[in-house]
């Protein structure tokens, strides 16, 4: 018999020294481990089972159950909300070791400050159910293709995105960034499109197609402004502080203000302003500010 094969069929993988280096690689040569301490994550399972019922809660029969009645439709959002804030608070509570303020808290007060986020969030979901049917409006309203609420809020990829999005950017000023930052990169992985939790949004939000979309950390974006499918809003350098190290957090995304268009694979980049009214056409290579009303294309090469 072969001697690389096992009586059951199986390849002998002589394990035991890769085993051994393995643990050595984790405990000691490459620990990557938070002062040495393994801490819990959170659940990329249960965070996606959060979204789908914080999403039911708010929409009860796009993302629920389409047979609720008058009747049964609050008993629903009820108990719906009663299960995903426990999954949630659980999750909250892994993700607050991620942060300074709460990494070496006992679990009594982890606890505690994970129920109160959790109430916090709770609290916040009317508030986003109405941005969120502002975005839907402002779909139905821009976009010639969509013949129906329901088909923006089950089909179109931006609608899902920014629900994602909306969620997260409010777990993120709630203090838990490292939890968002899971739910942003959930959204991502569903709809190519790819959100920083922190990005301030307003209100009549729209991303038509949306694949390749990519808004970073600091971008502020007003009321009523669209985006194509492969616009980018993102930095055009990275500071770094007298050791060379990035600087975390500095404002380095655009600001775009209200009402503004940005057509199919615009890059926009740096801490500049779009200015109210304006459009940008796609493909263009944004990286100073223009004044309101700006209309902004590409060049046109001239013939020779």
């Amino acid at each position: 018999m072969n001697s690389d094969f096992s009586s059951s069929g199986s390849v002998q993988w002589h394990l035991g020294p890769i085993i051994d280096a393995l643990r050595t690689s984790r405990e000691s040569t490459h620990n990557i481990r938070h002062q040495g301490r393994v801490r819990e994550l959170p659940s990329r399972e249960v965070l996606g089972q959060v979204v789908h019922g914080v999403s039911a809660a708010l929409f009860p029969t796009h993302y629920g159950r389409p047979d609720l009645n008058d009747e049964s439709i609050d008993y629903f959002v009820g108990d719906t909300l009663n299960v995903t804030l426990d999954r949630l608070v659980g999750q909250v509570r892994r993700a607050l070791r991620f942060t300074p303020q709460f990494a070496e808290a006992d679990e009594a007060l982890l606890a505690e400050q994970a129920r109160t986020i959790t109430r916090a969030f709770a609290a916040s979901l009317p508030g986003i159910r109405a941005l969120l049917v502002s975005d839907v409006q402002a779909a139905l309203a821009g976009d010639p293709a969509a013949s129906s609420v329901a088909e923006i809020m089950l089909c179109y990829p931006g609608t899902i995105a920014i629900l994602y999005h909306r969620l997260a950017h409010c777990l993120h000023r709630l203090g838990v960034p490292f939890l968002a930052r899971l739910i942003a990169d959930i959204g991502h992985s569903l709809t190519g499109i790819d959100i920083h939790p922190a990005a301030e949004i307003g209100g009549s939000f729209f991303i038509d197609h949306g694949t390749g979309v990519v808004i970073g950390e600091t971008a502020i974006i007003g009321e009523r402004v669209r985006l194509y499918q492969a616009v980018t809003l993102g930095a055009k350098r990275f500071p770094v502080d007298a050791s060379g190290a990035l600087v975390k957090g500095a404002p380095r995304h655009p600001i775009v203000e209200d009402d503004v268009v940005i057509y199919a694979g615009a890059t926009v980049l740096g801490r500049i302003t779009v200015g109210a009214g304006s459009t940008i056409g796609g493909n263009v290579w944004l990286t100073q500010s223009v004044p309101p009303g700006s209309n902004v294309s590409q060049a046109q090469s001239r013939n020779t």
